[in-house]
């Protein structure tokens, strides 16, 4: 996580406050550049895309009120997308006056629409664990990662759906899609 984010976030997590954050997430379709992400704990982080679990997510009630423009795009974007199964995100959505174009960012979301696919065409996802196919070398470092290496809590490079980052020997790396297995 960059130094920024972190002294922003107080390496506490953006969304629910409750977890340290461990990740930053990009909120599409901006650059990766800390202004445009979020500091999210491994909760927030693993769930951010599937929403699969609901209650945990009322806490964009209080984070869509963050002075910080990503986290109140990221947290309107979560409610839009739970407010027809939680009444309480319609709540959230008709009682809050956010920036047009905060709320154009929120709702351009592409982060559906670029699919990650590991070497057997399976759907990789946030937080997913792959093992690679092949012996890959490490470019910028003196090792090199043998086949069969597990890597876990993958992060999807947003506007690239054949990259992946994950950790290597506690060395955040890009990986391609085509040399992993989902596990």
């Amino acid at each position: 996580m960059h130094i920024s984010l972190e002294n922003r976030s107080g390496g506490t997590c953006e969304c629910c406050s409750a977890s340290p954050a461990q990740f930053a997430f990009t909120v599409s379709p901006k650059k990766e550049e800390p202004q445009n992400q979020v500091a999210l704990c491994d909760v927030c982080f693993t769930d951010v895309e599937k929403l699969s679990q609901g209650e945990h997510w009322r806490c964009v009630e209080g984070s869509i009120w963050n002075p910080e423009a990503a986290v109140q795009a990221l947290s309107y974007r979560i409610a839009s997308q739970l407010k027809g199964s939680s009444s309480w995100a319609q709540n959230l959505l008709d009682s809050v006056e956010i920036d047009e174009d905060i709320v154009s960012w929120a709702n351009s979301n592409q982060m559906n629409q670029i699919v990650h696919l590991d070497a057997f065409g399976n759907t990789l996802e946030n937080g997913d664990t792959v093992v690679l196919t092949q012996a890959l070398d490490v470019k910028g470092t003196s090792f090199s990662a043998p086949k069969g290496t597990v890597v876990k809590k993958i992060r999807l490079v947003h506007d690239q759906s054949d990259q992946i980052e994950g950790k290597i020997n506690e060395q955040t790396i890009v990986i391609l899609t085509k040399f992993v297995k989902k596990n």
